[in-house]
This record gives C-alpha cells, sequence and structure tokens, in this order.
C-alpha cells in the first residue's frame, strides 16, 4: 500500500491516546469502538502508537480486521510485528488477507520467519501463497490476486448468479465486480460485469453476454507494462493467463495505482540526478541519503571538469575580451534547458509507449526544426538587448557591438539546437544500452551541453571577432 504523510494522519493523532488507555484498560472494548473506521485509518492509528503498543492493538482486534489493516500498514512496521508474533499467531492474521498481500508481506519476511509462517497455514492457503511467491513481486504475477470470480462458460444467467452468490458469501472476493466466463479446463473465454450478469435475461446462457475479446497478459509481464495495458483500455481488473490460456488470476487497479504512484517517483528521483529510494524520503537513514545522492553528483561534478579545462583553452580570448564572460551563463544555461525539456519530453512520451527505440529519426526530424526555432528566438533576444544596451549607453561594447550580437545570436542558435538534440537521443542511447532512461537526468544533460556550449561560443566568437577584437 502507498505510505502516507503525517499531514494525512490528523484523525490519529487525536484518538491514539484515548485508544492507548482504552487498550491498557479495556482492550475487548478496542473491537466494538472501532469497528466504523476504515482499515486504512486504523493503519494511520496503529502508526502513530509506540511500536511496543501496536502488537497489543492488533490483537485486540477481530483476526479479518487485523488483516485488513495490516494491508495498510507500513511495510517496515508490517514486517517488524509478524517477526515477532508467534508463528501460529501471525499465520491466523496473514490468512485472513488477500492472497497477493499475504504473499507480499511473507515476501519482506527473512526467509526463515516466512517458512515458519507458511507451515502454519492451511494447505490451501499455503499452496495458494507458495504459487504467488514463484513470481517476481515486480511482474503480473506478483502483482495479481487469486480472488477473483469465474464461472463455467456453459451456465444460464440464474445458474451463474447462484454461482456468484455461493462466491461472496465463501469470503472476501477482491474482484468481486468483473466476472470471468471459462471452459471446462479453466481457460479464459469472456468477461463481463456484474452489472451485465445483473441485467441479462433469465434462461439465456451466460455466454451469450460475456465479451469474447477479453484483454490478458502473461505472469512475467513487468508491472511497468501492466500499468499501461490497464491504462489504456480503462480496465479495473486485468486477467493473468499462462501460455494455455488458463485464468491464474487477475490484476486489480488498486495495484495498479500502486504501481504507478512508484514507477512516477522512482523516475522523479532518477531525473532529479540520484539513485530510486527504496523507503519513503522520511525513512531513510543518512548515510542511505548520502548513498543515493553522492554517486551521480560525483559524476556530475568530474564531468564539470571538462567545462573548466575547455574554459581554460580559451583563456586568452577572454583576457582579450573579458565582455565575452558576460554571455557565458546564457549560453550553458539556454543549451542545459533546451537539453532537459527535451529529456523531460521524451523519457514521458517512452513511458507512455507513445515512443519506441525505431522511433528516434522520427525525433530527430521533430527535434532539429524546433530547436533551430527555439535558438532563433533566444538568439534574436540577446542580440536585440546587446545592440538596445549599446546604442542607450547602458553598457558600451564598442564599434562591434553587432558583431557581438551575430555571435551570441548564432551560438544562441547553434547551443539550443544541439540541447534539444542530444537531450531528446540520450535517453534512446541508454535505453538500446540496457540501462533505465530516466537515467538521463536533467544535470547529466546540462553537463553534456555545458561542454560543447563553451566551445561553441568562444569558435563562433573567434570567427566573428578575429581581427577585430581577437
Amino acid at each position: 500500500m502507498t505510505p502516507r504523510s503525517d499531514k494525512d494522519r490528523p484523525l490519529a493523532a487525536l484518538i491514539v491516546p484515548d485508544l492507548l488507555e482504552l487498550l491498557e484498560e479495556h482492550p475487548e472494548s478496542i473491537g466494538p469502538q472501532t469497528e466504523e473506521m476504515h482499515p486504512a485509518d486504523l493503519a494511520d492509528v496503529a502508526e502513530a502508537m509506540p511500536e511496543e503498543a501496536v502488537r497489543a492493538f492488533l490483537a485486540a482486534l477481530p483476526r479479518e480486521r487485523a488483516a485488513e489493516v495490516l494491508e495498510y500498514l507500513d511495510e517496515d512496521l508490517r514486517t517488524q510485528v509478524l517477526e515477532e508474533l508467534p508463528a501460529d499467531e501471525a499465520a491466523e492474521i496473514v490468512a485472513e488477507m488477500d492472497p497477493d498481500e499475504r504473499a507480499d508481506a511473507l515476501e519482506e519476511l527473512d526467509e526463515e520467519t516466512a517458512d515458519e509462517i507458511l507451515q502454519e497455514l492451511e494447505p490451501e492457503e499455503k499452496a495458494e501463497t507458495e504459487r504467488l511467491l514463484q513470481y517476481d513481486p515486480y511482474t503480473a504475477g506478483g502483482l495479481m490476486t487469486t480472488e477473483f470470480v469465474s464461472v463455467l462458460d456453459t451456465l444460464t444467467v440464474e445458474e451463474s448468479l447462484r454461482s456468484v452468490r455461493a462466491m461472496a458469501r465463501g469470503g472476501r472476493r477482491e474482484a468481486m465486480y468483473t466476472i470471468y466466463t471459462v471452459d471446462a479446463g479453466g481457460r479464459l473465454r469472456g468477461v463481463l460485469s456484474l452489472r451485465e450478469l445483473l441485467a441479462a435475461p433469465e434462461g439465456s446462457l451466460i455466454s451469450e453476454h460475456a465479451w469474447t475479446e477479453v484483454v490478458s497478459v502473461s505472469p512475467d509481464m513487468a508491472q511497468e507494462e501492466v500499468s499501461q495495458v490497464t491504462s489504456n483500455y480503462d480496465l479495473v481488473a486485468l486477467p493473468v493467463v499462462d501460455g494455455n490460456k488458463r485464468l491464474l488470476g487477475v490484476v486489480t487497479v488498486d495495484d495498479v495505482i500502486d504501481v504507478i504512484q512508484e514507477e512516477q517517483t522512482e523516475d522523479a528521483q532518477k531525473f532529479g540526478g540520484m539513485e530510486a529510494l527504496e523507503e519513503p524520503y522520511m525513512q531513510i537513514s543518512l548515510w542511505q541519503n548520502v548513498r543515493k545522492r553522492g554517486g551521480w553528483l560525483a559524476i556530475l561534478a568530474m564531468s564539470e571538469f571538462f567545462t573548466a579545462s575547455v574554459m581554460a583553452r580559451y583563456e586568452h580570448s577572454l583576457n582579450d575580451a573579458v565582455f565575452l564572460s558576460q554571455f557565458i551563463p546564457l549560453v550553458m544555461s539556454s543549451g542545459g534547458n533546451s537539453g532537459s525539456q527535451a529529456t523531460s519530453l521524451i523519457i514521458r512520451a517512452m513511458a507512455l509507449g507513445e515512443v519506441r527505440l525505431n522511433d528516434w529519426w522520427r525525433i530527430v526530424l521533430r527535434e532539429l526544426p524546433a530547436g533551430l526555432i527555439l535558438g532563433a528566438v533566444i538568439g534574436v533576444i540577446a542580440m536585440i538587448r546587446i545592440v538596445a544596451w549599446n546604442s542607450l549607453g547602458l553598457y558600451d561594447y564598442g564599434e562591434h557591438s553587432v558583431a557581438i550580437a551575430l555571435a551570441v545570436g548564432v551560438t544562441l542558435v547553434a547551443v539550443v539546437t544541439i540541447g534539444s538534440l542530444s537531450g531528446s537521443m540520450l535517453p534512446f542511447l541508454l535505453k538500446r544500452l540496457g540501462f533505465d532512461p530516466a537515467s538521463a537526468s536533467a544535470p547529466f544533460v546540462a553537463t553534456i551541453v555545458d561542454v560543447s556550449a563553451i566551445s561553441l561560443y568562444f569558435s563562433v566568437a573567434y570567427l566573428f571577432l578575429a581581427g577585430k577584437l581577437l
């Protein structure tokens, strides 16, 4: 479940003192007192309690209620609670959790503790959990739940309704709103909503009302692709099938939302020039904070030495015409900003599946004219500023002010164009090499552009000002 900040927990802060007092004096009344509260709010309450009180608080709740709270609880705290509980008590609680949440909770435990809890589960629940644990947690198989509703496609509408009611009475079904039809071998044949089933005329076969064009995914599909498929088809549940089209489970939209938030957070962190955090910011240690950020900072700092080397090479030009240094920040920032813009656009387009690796040449054809136009706009603004300042006497660029303006303007056209091209192509290069395109962070692109910007600036300046000022 998605972690929540302290600002999201005003209710917890208000009622924790009363609940702690109640927990100490009348623990049996905790259940009735909190039965109207949402499990997410109870998880907030548990997280606001002293760690030593959380176990007693969960023990005071009915088993099914405690399981619901565990599903929303912070992962580290949930792991701590389950590891402190005797295996039989922990098994009683996790047995009430949704299968996918149960597998996730056990995945976070050390192997010995997880095995002990598994041994205490009922054979059916144990087999179901072990099957889910076989999948990579970042795939469709790791996300899916086995609590879905399916009926034989040979049943009538009345028989299907009786079957669905029996499943609902038998326990929680995370995806009750979607009905899947299967054949005798468990192969997926169709899908319809609960509303469509209720509206279907009596006496007809359910297969007559089910949609046979069912969007499904394999269990090994990456979670990012799962979220894209769910978004593209506006699904609330996505069936997961094996190679023979047998229905294994479904990925529900709440899990997809968590994946989207997780991926966006990871990309944003990488794009800022650092490694992605595995935990919420407020929960990481000082060492983790430094380690995640230090590597990229060191690389970027060393990259900037190239910029210093290039400037040292043109030191004589700066000595001959000191005013050239005025426009170095403008040239460098313009190229870096255009590169960062292009990188942001391409990385997002890649994440949404709008562009693929073989689309690189299409991107070049779009970014080349865009860079030239944007560079020309900025270049003209810079030229007008230089000539105007000289004409108004705000700064004396001398008799060669037009040549200076042309040098700066032409440089900006070239730098912005190069920034747009390099910023848009770097994600393609990284992806081709097997790296995460989000690693093409804005600071990294800016560093690359800085080196070329300085070289271009002084080369163009020498071209326009040779024999005049240089």
